[in-house]
């Protein structure tokens, strides 16, 4: 019997793309771009990477947008290639901080980076968002020059570096940019190019910070010099630049020496019908044909789909709640069954979809009876779930067996983002996420087995994981499935000592379980626990012990290792 040929795939034409080189403008009929965005990820045209969907969003009000992708950092001329544009140039350093992606927890380098076409490392520079700033100006003398993604979102203001021990300033005076948006920045991007279009100045936005003379009304927050002076102050920074994230209502003011860090009240969140707008623009889902060789990230991110942003949580080490912020926008079940058919259209189509969430994924659909409004909370889950939060677990089960329903589809799977400690508020529903939408393997986040722990992470107790843990065995035997949690677990945390990694490893021990997803803390900037980790106090000023130097760092990391577990008495 000859065998059948394999169906032809249809390779992505480079014109399905927004435009990397002058070639691709002209097919367009492009003689000048409107705005220019620089990248230090591969170009992959999918809504979980940052600079395609503002691209795609841009593009979608009418504007010419190019998008420059890890450019090279000894020249300008990558830059320039398409040309100047007219309004200004958008910087972003990629899905993660650049220093987070070339060194590990132990300062050592990475050997691969999944952003990177053949997940080849050091692609992108050292502290890229400023790199990059500088090139562009170098290349555009003159034009507005916009910081935008995580890693200039984190540094806004004066921060903690963990790579090289030391307070820095806030990463736009070395950058020299004109303007820095924080969080998720498709409202203050459109705004920014609404002014320039119109020349409009750009103070005032929400959603950003700039180099300028702070209002009178601004509240003040430690100088840089002052936290240099007094660690414990960048504790107090932290949790008001928190507190304004979610109730600011007037801009923060940081001097910097005889500079001033304005920062703006945070842009609102999308409603649902602004994220659902958002994710039906014309995604490709695809890796710019230029490349030769796979983008891992891709792999990873083809067929997930994200239906809730925001993350109610607040944990101290996380930065999610500090960039996407912690009130919960869900989009709507339309919206993701339209996503969904239309994965089921493309040619590399298997049947399943591996991810439905987000930072918190069960809490799709959540509201606040209180409308978060006058709420000083760090988070709505702890140190107990808020009153005020309404959790609707059965809504988000339902939501996906709809999902499930759509011909092509085989597979619908949770595979992170649940939060524990809410779903036990329905066992019910949990038992039915359990029981048809988890594919083998569910990683949730206890983080740590110490109480003394878990409070100075902002963590519920270890209790609830245990009582989540009996319902998810007892449902997978029930349902004759061999399924496993895989637990996160964060070594030489602040305030953790190497009494409390035994408790752990005790724990993992006692069930005949080896840890494989263990995370020695990395103090990213702007975190509350980096503060922690800075200042070697607690979020009320107490001294805790910080595990500091590399050997301890190791020393309690290596505790949930095999070989070291197996000692412990």
């Amino acid at each position: 019997m000859s065998r059948q040929p394999l169906p032809h795939r249809p390779q992505p034409n480079s014109d399905d793309f927004l435009p990397t080189t002058q070639q691709e403008m002209a097919r367009r009929n492009w003689r000048q771009l409107d705005i220019l965005l620089v990248s230090g990820d591969a170009y992959v045209d999918h809504p979980g990477f940052g600079i395609p969907l503002l691209a795609r969003l841009l593009e979608s009000k009418g504007y010419k947008v190019g998008i420059i992708d890890q450019p090279r950092w000894d020249t300008p001329d990558d830059i320039k290639r398409m040309g100047r544009p007219r309004l200004f140039c958008g910087i972003c350093a990629g899905a993660m901080d650049s220093l987070l992606c070339h060194y590990t927890s132990f300062r050592k380098k990475r050997r691969d980076d999944a952003c990177t076409p053949g997940g080849v490392a050091g692609k992108r520079p050292n502290r890229a968002s400023i790199v990059y700033a500088n090139l562009a100006k170098a290349a555009f003398p003159g034009l507005p020059i916009i910081l935008g993604g995580v890693e200039a979102s984190l540094r806004k203001a004066a921060h903690y570096d963990f790579w090289t021990d030391t307070l820095r300033r806030s990463i736009l005076l070395d950058a020299k940019a004109n303007l820095l948006v924080y969080g998720m920045g498709e409202l203050a991007m459109l705004e920014i190019a609404r002014r320039l279009d119109a020349n409009e100045p750009l103070e005032g936005i929400r959603g950003t910070a700039r180099i300028g003379v702070p209002p009178e009304n601004a509240q003040r927050l430690p100088s840089f010099e002052e936290i240099q002076q007094d660690k414990s102050l960048l504790i107090k920074a932290t949790l008001q630049l928190e507190d304004h994230y979610h109730n600011g209502t007037i801009p923060l003011d940081q001097p910097h020496g005889n500079q001033h860090v304005i920062i703006e009240p945070a842009a609102p969140p999308l409603t649902t019908q602004q994220m659902d707008a958002l994710y039906s623009l014309p995604f490709t889902r695809r890796q710019h044909p230029k490349y030769d060789q796979p983008v891992p990230a891709l792999d990873m991110l083809r067929f997930s789909v994200t239906a809730v942003r925001g993350c109610a949580g607040g944990c101290a080490f996380c930065s999610i709640a500090q960039h996407q912020g912690r009130k919960i926008t869900s989009r709507s079940t339309e919206s993701l069954v339209a996503e969904i058919t239309r994965l089921t259209k493309m040619p590399e189509w298997r049947g399943s979809i591996s991810d439905v969430g987000g930072p918190t994924a069960n809490l799709w659909g959540s509201t606040c009876k209180a409308g978060y409004k006058n709420c000083h909370r760090t988070s709505c889950l702890t140190p107990e779930i808020c009153p005020n939060l309404v959790l609707d677990l059965n809504a988000y089960v339902s939501m996906l067996q709809r999902l499930k329903a759509i011909p092509g589809v085989k597979h619908i799977s949770v595979a992170s983002g649940l939060r524990h400690d809410a779903a036990l508020r329905e066992p019910e529903a949990a038992r039915k996420l359990v029981a048809n939408f988890v594919g083998g393997h569910l990683k949730l986040a206890p983080e740590h087995c110490s109480d003394k722990v878990l409070k100075l992470m902002r963590k519920p107790s270890f209790e609830k994981f245990e009582r989540f843990l009996d319902i998810f065995q007892a449902t997978s035997a029930q349902h004759g499935k061999e399924q496993y949690i895989i637990p996160y677990i964060i070594s030489a945390y602040p305030g953790c000592e190497m009494s409390d990694m035994r408790t752990v490893a005790n724990w993992f021990r006692k069930r005949g379980w080896q840890p494989q997803q263990i995370q020695c803390f990395i103090p990213t900037p702007g975190t509350l626990a980096t503060a922690m980790f800075y200042a070697e106090k607690d979020f009320n000023g107490n001294p805790i012990h910080v595990p500091k130097t590399d050997r301890e760092r190791e020393d309690q990391h290596a505790v949930l290792i095999k070989k070291k577990a197996a000692q412990i008495d």
